[in-house]
């Protein structure tokens, strides 16, 4: 009785808390767009996250996610920022439709002007899981503690500010539907209809089949890693809420088999063309492999092998620049995270003999995912700054590692609570009372969670080149740019240029390009016959303006002239067909 008391005095006071740190996260997240998303100026600092709002406004104020180009009909399909194709005029999405289409219908609800929040409130509530999800394996008080580290952690806040990307709204679906999956595994009801196997295994379906559709690509390290779970339960589970749960799976599934086959030809086909050859080629080596495993053909059955790796290694398969990209992006970036976890994994080991199965389901299933996120995106060259050789929170590596960094907290807040658990058998704690025990444990991880925070707060403003700070002020600098450039251009024009599709679209058409390539100076002759054409880009030097009147345009009766210097580095100007 005293313990269950205990336990219910414990949860009364963890839920105020819980509810102040999702509180305060939206808020603390969502003011970064509230700040910069203004005064009709709703602009992203990357390609990914300006077609996510682009379809995702579309798909909640029209129901659709095509845009028709006319001109891309003369053009062969150039005209059209990063992060969308064009196939006959018809723009579409590259990356995956999840965020789309499930921000979009929420956006139908509430409002578009909301889009631009809904990872923040997300966030917040991932917070909330991620307590419930700890809790159920490492028990109360390392739930709140990792729940207190979560909601500061950088990457988690900045691609929750910087809000459509897909990485902070999977994270949080799979949390709540790993939550669920843990319920799901319980002891089965017997003698009457198991209701609560129903809605938990059915939740815990859908959450999962929402965050696969969000970043489908996960399945890589999240297949295995559910099939150890699952392993490990499968006596509990039994048959039936496994096909419940797969059931909710496909339903989640089913809105982007229909979207895919509309626009790509095929239910399991996406954006991205790269990945559909890997699709079929899996497929098809998959088959084969089945077929011939008992064939005696060692030769061949290698070969198959090698084939699938290199297929679902796309872009290659590189442990040296893996374990690199770890030291860059964890290690040396999160030492505050990183060893401490390194110490708490060793502190949980040392117990061994009291470990569970559920503990070993989840360090078997951490271990093994975190080994194939860290060499498939580790074997990435990632360089999404223009310069690479800054490390900074802004390179993918940072998103795509969110579970691995998620999954390190509860073995740095076991390190914490061991290092300041005073417990009575301690022959320092028999010199204190009670209450001097309690409040000094209290008053040392209050200490060593408010520094994490200091450090976590301060490095997602200010510590790097990509700081949400530094960001805002990029952000803030760019409203000038545009105004300027819109004021200059024509409602129907397209602005030819490198950086700045982000930017200019949808209001204006774009073009990725420059003029090295004949093929592409061509196809702007065909639109300088229809449309008014600009190209927006660093400022020529003298000689190099010289040289494209004089060379390189000329060929295709086109010629060159300044309009007007935009910034210290950025000049707009006017594509002409020569006189």
């Amino acid at each position: 009785m005293h313990d269950k008391l205990k336990n219910l005095i414990t949860d009364f006071w963890h839920w105020p808390v819980l509810i102040i740190l999702a509180v305060g996260f939206f808020i603390g997240a969502g003011s970064y767009n509230y700040f910069v998303q203004k005064d009709d100026f709703i602009k992203w600092s990357s390609p990914d996250e300006t077609a996510n709002y682009t379809f995702t406004k579309l798909y909640a104020q029209e129901g659709k996610l095509q845009v028709f180009e006319k001109y891309n009909l003369y053009a062969k399909d150039i005209i059209r920022p990063r992060s969308l194709r064009s196939d006959f005029g018809i723009m579409k999405p590259v990356s995956f439709l999840g965020i789309i289409l499930i921000f979009g219908s929420i956006a139908k609800l509430i409002g578009s002007e909301f889009i631009p929040f809904l990872t923040p409130f997300f966030g917040g509530i991932g917070i909330i899981f991620f307590y419930l999800f700890v809790k159920e394996l490492f028990g109360r008080r390392n739930a709140l503690v990792s729940a207190l580290l979560l909601a500061p952690f950088p990457v988690f806040v900045y691609y929750s500010a910087r809000s459509m990307f897909h990485n902070v709204l999977f994270v949080v679906l799979l949390i709540i539907g790993l939550y669920f999956s843990v319920l799901m595994g319980r002891k089965r009801m017997v003698g009457r209809f198991d209701w609560r196997g129903f809605s938990v295994s059915a939740l815990a379906g859908l959450f999962i089949g929402l965050a696969i559709i969000t970043r489908t690509s996960e399945l890589i390290w999240l297949a295995p890693t559910l099939f150890i779970a699952w392993i490990f339960n499968i006596r509990q589970i039994g048959i039936f809420r496994l096909i419940i749960f797969f059931s909710f799976v496909f339903l989640a599934f089913s809105p982007v088999f229909y979207f895919n086959q509309g626009l790509y030809g095929s239910p399991i086909f996406g954006g991205y063309a790269e990945m559909n050859t890997s699709i079929s080629s899996i497929k098809e080596a998959s088959a084969n492999l089945a077929m011939h495993s008992f064939s005696g053909q060692p030769s061949y059955l290698k070969e198959l092998l090698v084939k699938l790796r290199d297929n679902v290694f796309y872009f290659g398969f590189h442990p040296e620049h893996s374990f690199k990209m770890v030291y860059f992006y964890f290690a040396k970036m999160f030492p505050f995270i990183f060893w401490p976890s390194i110490l708490g994994f060793l502190v949980f080991l040392y117990n061994w003999r009291k470990l569970k199965k559920r503990h070993m389901a989840y360090v078997l299933s951490y271990l093994i995912a975190s080994a194939i996120l860290v060499f498939y995106y580790g074997s990435w060259k990632i360089n999404d700054n223009p310069d690479p050789n800054q490390m900074t929170i802004g390179n993918s590596y940072t998103r795509y590692w969110l579970p691995v960094y998620l999954g390190a907290f509860p073995f740095v807040s076991l390190l914490i609570l061991r290092l300041t658990d005073f417990k009575a058998k301690n022959h320092i704690a028999h010199e204190f009372s009670y209450y001097a025990r309690f409040f000094s444990s209290l008053g040392l991880r209050v200490a060593a969670i408010g520094f994490i925070f200091y450090i976590s707060i301060n490095f997602v403003l200010r510590g790097s080149d990509e700081g949400l700070l530094n960001t805002y002020k990029v952000q803030r600098a760019a409203k000038v740019e545009y105004d300027k450039v819109l004021s200059l251009t024509e409602n129907n024009s397209v602005i030819i240029t490198k950086y700045h599709d982000k930017l200019f679209f949808p209001e204006r058409k774009v073009i990725m390009g420059l003029f090295t390539d004949d093929n592409m100076n061509r196809e702007y002759a065909n639109l300088a016959r229809l449309i008014p054409v600009y190209y927006y880009n660093f400022t020529f030097p003298e000689k190099d303006l010289d040289y494209l009147n004089a060379k390189r345009l000329p060929p295709f009766g086109l010629e060159i002239k300044e309009v007007e210097k935009i910034s210290d580095a950025f000049t707009l100007y006017k594509l002409d067909l020569k006189k």
